[in-house]
């Protein structure tokens, strides 16, 4: 008899080597050999240094699960492991993810004065996914509004002036809307000409610049008048949608399927390129 095998032992993590290794996948069934829930892979997710998966059970609940040992597939005990990288998509060699030809050996420049401000995080990171190598090399930072309703007091407290511009990236610029109206005001006050310059999108939400075929659709789906509308998008579909973190997840998959500007729509390459354009040229 072994006695240094008595004691506590952590029944849901059985000798490695004698598991097979799986890697997760959407829609693979598992049980959770602990408390027994059943489920399908809806997401896998790294949260606070671990990997995460969900679960959703034939009645749509959900519930999430660390990864690694204690899931059953198919009735046999294996060690859930994450994905394999998804291999990027190809890249010019020499180029940027925006197009530009890469600057080999550049340090980033220490930050300028001038700005370029867009609505929020999520705009802020897919304006650094594309175009981060090409802004640090001109020392340019991106900076999130949270908004644009007081637009015209954040940009007096800028001061704009010559050797200080700012470039404003906007939702939903369209005529007669609201935020054509703000961006009007501002350019209206004292110091804007000539050192701001606001332009826009036509979309409600800059998750709609990505191009549908990237996420495999053919277009984005319609959100009813009156309903939120990252929530609307996230119910089409079928992701968690009820907490602000299951809209911050959804974000996430949706930015990992950019690989370059060629996952963009033009409406917005065109005008980040013109905010570049009018920061960086003397």
């Amino acid at each position: 008899m072994h006695y240094q095998n008595w004691g506590p032992q952590e029944i849901t993590a059985p000798v490695r080597s004698e598991l097979p290794e799986v890697p997760v996948e959407r829609g693979m069934v598992l049980e959770d050999a602990q408390s027994g829930w059943v489920g399908a892979v809806t997401r896998v997710e790294k949260s606070g240094g671990m990997h995460v998966v969900a679960l959703e059970d034939r009645r749509g609940k959900s519930r999430s699960f660390r990864l690694g040992f204690g899931f059953l597939l198919e009735g046999q005990p294996i060690r859930l492991v994450p994905p394999a990288p998804r291999q990027a998509a190809p890249v010019a060699a020499g180029r940027t993810a925006s197009g530009s030809v890469r600057v080999a050996g550049q340090r980033a420049q220490v930050a300028k004065a001038n700005r370029i401000w867009v609505e929020g995080k999520h705009d802020a990171e897919l304006v650094e996914k594309v175009w981060g190598d090409d802004l640090r090399v001109e020392g340019i930072v991106v900076e999130p509004l949270h908004g644009i309703d007081d637009l015209a007091g954040a940009v007096a407290a800028f001061s704009p002036g010559p050797g200080r511009r700012l470039g404003v990236l906007v939702d939903h610029l369209v005529p007669d809307s609201k935020e054509s109206r703000i961006a009007a005001a501002v350019m209206d006050s004292p110091g804007a000409a000539g050192n701001v310059l606001i332009v826009g999108h036509p979309y409600v939400d800059v998750w709609q610049a990505i191009r549908p075929a990237v996420l495999g659709i053919e277009q984005w789906p319609v959100v009813p008048r009156g309903q939120d509308w990252k929530t609307g998008i996230l119910t089409a579909f079928g992701w968690p949608h009820s907490t602000k973190e299951d809209i911050g997840l959804g974000w996430q998959r949706l930015l990992g399927a950019v690989r370059s500007y060629a996952d963009l729509e033009a409406s917005l390459l065109g005008r980040v390129e013109e905010v570049i354009d009018f920061l960086t040229v003397p």
